[in-house]
C-alpha cells in the first residue's frame, strides 16, 4: 500500500502531540511537528521518491527521513506505537476535541486522573476543571461544547442526549399531519439508556414523509414497503415503520418491546385475534393479561406477573419528595447550599441532602474536618431560616482502597447520613472490588451505597462486582443502594434492581447534582427505575420528610 504525504504527516503530528502529553523531550517534539508541516508542503509524494534521496528534501533531514522510510515500509512508526501503548486510548482520543491541546490533555490525565472523553465531560458537568490551572469557566464550557459536538458524530447516544430532538420530530409530525397517527417506538419508547437509532410508527404515507424530511435537510437512508429511514445532520438514523389505521396499535406494540418479551406474549396470545386492535390495552385484554407499561416490556417473566395481576404501579417523578446526593460550592458544585435549597423548595420538595465530597477527593475540593464544622454551621442557620424545609448534613465519602470510609468514626457520627462511593483506583479485579465494597457496606455509618459500579455510560464500563452478593450484604446491613440519576451513570443498572427489591433493599433515586439546574436529572433516574418495576414505596427519596427522618435514625 502506498502511504501518501498526508498520512505520513499525520503520524508525525500524532507523535509530537503524544510526546507532549507524556512529558517527553520538548525539543524533539517540536522538531516532529515541524517535520509534519514540511512533509505536507512537499511537491513530490514521498512514496514516489528514492529512499536514499528523502533526507535531502527541503525541511526533512536524516532523523525524519529514517522515520519516513519506516512508515513507507510498514505503515507504522515504532516510537509512535510505543507511545500509543503507554497512553490510555481515551487520552489519545482527546486530541480529537477542538481546543484541547496536549498540555491541557496532560493536565486532565496526569493531575485529574481522567482517561476517557466520557469521564472528562462528566468532570465538566461537576464543575471540576475550573479547580486546575489553565481551566477557567469559559475554557470548561468550550471543552464541554466541543466534546458534545464530537460525541454526536460517533453514533451512540444517551437517552438524555436525543430526548429533545426526538420530541421535536414527533411534535413537528403531529402538527404537520394532524389527521394521521404517529408515535415514538423502539428503544426510546422503552426508555433504554443507550440509543442507536430512533423509531416511529406512523400512518403517514411514504411520499409525504419523504417530502417533509427532505424539506428540512434530511436524506433517505433506506426504503422498503414497510420501512422508511432518513439521515440528517444529527447523525442518528430516523426510522419510520409504516402502518395503516387498523394495524397501528398492533405494529406499535410489535416495535415497543424486547424480542424476549414479544415471544412470551405471542405464546400467551396463541389462538386469539392479534392483527387488529384499537389500542395496546385491548391486545393485553385479549391475551388475558394485566396491561404492561412499555418500560417493563423486557423480560419474559413479566408475562407471568401480568397473568397474576402483579404488575406494580410505577414510580413517577412527582413521587420524589426530596433530593438526596447533591454537591455545593463547598466541594465541586457550582451553587451555594442556599441556592440549591431554594431551588428544591420551588420544586415543591420537602428536603435536600447535601453530600459534598470527602477529604480524599482532593480533585473535587473535598472537605477536611475543619471545613465540615463550618459547613454544618451554615446548614444549621439555613434550616432555621427555611423551615419547615430541611437540609440534611451528609457526605459522599470515598471508599478507600481497604474499604474504609474517609473519616474516623467520631467525624462520621456527625452526619445525618453517609453515602459511600468508590472514586479512585477503579481498575480492580472482582476480588478487590468486592472486598472494598463489602467492607464499606458493613460500616455502621454507611447509609447508601453510591453509584455501585462506577460506570460512565458510553465511556467507562465500571469495575466488576458480584451483584447478588452486594445486594445480599446491603439487605443484611440495611444499606440502601443508589440509582444515580445522572444520565451518564444510571447506576445501579436497572437490570439488577428487581433483585434488590426482592431482597427488601431500598433504592435511592438521587440526582448527584452539582448545580441547582441539574435537579431535573432526577427524571432520568425515575425512567430507569420504571424499567425495573420500582414503585414509590421502594424508593428512599420518595419518603416524606417525616419518613426520611425516621429512616436515617434507625
Amino acid at each position: 500500500m502506498a502511504y501518501d504525504n498526508y498520512y505520513i504527516a499525520d503520524q508525525f503530528t500524532l507523535l509530537s502531540k503524544l510526546m507532549d502529553i507524556n512529558g517527553e523531550n520538548s525539543f524533539k517534539s517540536k522538531s516532529y511537528s515541524i517535520a509534519a508541516f514540511n512533509i505536507e508542503k512537499l511537491e513530490i509524494q514521498l512514496y514516489l521518491a528514492e529512499r536514499a534521496d528523502i533526507a535531502a528534501l527541503k525541511g526533512i533531514g536524516d532523523s525524519s527521513a529514517k522515520k519516513i522510510v519506516e512508515i513507507l515500509d510498514s505503515g507504522k512508526l515504532g516510537i509512535l506505537e510505543e507511545l500509543l501503548a503507554k497512553t490510555p486510548a481515551g487520552v489519545a482520543e482527546m486530541l480529537n476535541i477542538k481546543g484541547l491541546g496536549p498540555k491541557k490533555i496532560a493536565t486532565v490525565w496526569k493531575e485529574m486522573g481522567i482517561e476517557t472523553i466520557g469521564e472528562l465531560i462528566y468532570a465538566c458537568n461537576e464543575n471540576r476543571l475550573t479547580l486546575y490551572k489553565g481551566f477557567g469557566e469559559k475554557t470548561q464550557k468550550n471543552v464541554q461544547e466541543a466534546i458534545e459536538f464530537y460525541t454526536r458524530s460517533q453514533g451512540n447516544y444517551l437517552f438524555a442526549q436525543v430526548e429533545e430532538h426526538t420530541n421535536k420530530i414527533t411534535d413537528s409530525l403531529v402538527k404537520a399531519f394532524p389527521a394521521q397517527q404517529t408515535s415514538i417506538a423502539g428503544s426510546f419508547r422503552r426508555q433504554l439508556e443507550i440509543i442507536t437509532s430512533l423509531q416511529w410508527v406512523t400512518t403517514i404515507d411514504a411520499k409525504s414523509l419523504t417530502t417533509f424530511f427532505e424539506s428540512i435537510g434530511y436524506k433517505i437512508a433506506s426504503e422498503s414497503s414497510s420501512l422508511l429511514s432518513f439521515s440528517g445532520p444529527e447523525n442518528i438514523l430516523l426510522e419510520f415503520i409504516l402502518a395503516d389505521n387498523s394495524s397501528f396499535s398492533t405494529v406499535l406494540f410489535d416495535n415497543s418491546c424486547s424480542e424476549e418479551f414479544f415471544e412470551a406474549f405471542k405464546e400467551q396470545m396463541a389462538g386469539k385475534q392479534y392483527q387488529v386492535a384499537e389500542t395496546e390495552e385491548e391486545l393485553f385484554e385479549r391475551a388475558g393479561l394485566q396491561f404492561v407499561p412499555v418500560p417493563l416490556r423486557e423480560k419474559k417473566e413479566t408475562i407471568t406477573k401480568a397473568l397474576n395481576n402483579e404488575i406494580p404501579e410505577l414510580i413517577r417523578t412527582s413521587d420524589i419528595k426530596g433530593l438526596v446526593h447533591s454537591h455545593s460550592t463547598w466541594s465541586d458544585g457550582s451553587d451555594s447550599i442556599e441556592t440549591m435549597a431554594k431551588a428544591a423548595i420551588s420544586m415543591g420538595l420537602e428536603y435536600l441532602v447535601i453530600s459534598d465530597h470527602s477529604k480524599s477527593a482532593f480533585y473535587a475540593n473535598g472537605l477536611q474536618e475543619d471545613r465540615l464544622i463550618k459547613q454544618h454551621e451554615e446548614i444549621d442557620a439555613l434550616n432555621r431560616k427555611l423551615a419547615p424545609f430541611k437540609i440534611f448534613k451528609s457526605i459522599e465519602s470515598d471508599i478507600l482502597n481497604d474499604g474504609s470510609l474517609d473519616y474516623p468514626d467520631e467525624v462520621l457520627a456527625r452526619f445525618d447520613l453517609v453515602i459511600a462511593s468508590v472514586h479512585s483506583n477503579l481498575k480492580m479485579t472482582i476480588e478487590k472490588a468486592m472486598s472494598r465494597v463489602l467492607t464499606a457496606i458493613a460500616n455502621p455509618y454507611t447509609t447508601i451505597l453510591g453509584h455501585p459500579s462506577g460506570r460512565l455510560l458510553l465511556s467507562r464500563p465500571g469495575y466488576p462486582l458480584d451483584y447478588p452478593a452486594v445486594i445480599e450484604a446491603c439487605a443484611k446491613h440495611k444499606v440502601a443502594i443508589e440509582l444515580n440519576a445522572h444520565p451518564r451513570r444510571l447506576d445501579l443498572d436497572w437490570r439488577w434492581i428487581d433483585m434488590a427489591i426482592a431482597n427488601n433493599v431500598l433504592i435511592s433515586i438521587d440526582p448527584d447534582s452539582h448545580a441547582a439546574d441539574a435537579f431535573g436529572d432526577i427524571k432520568y433516574g425515575v425512567l430507569a427505575a420504571q424499567k425495573a418495576g420500582v414503585s414509590a414505596k421502594h424508593n428512599l427519596s420518595s419518603y416524606s420528610l417525616k419518613e426520611f427522618e425516621e429512616f436515617i435514625k434507625k
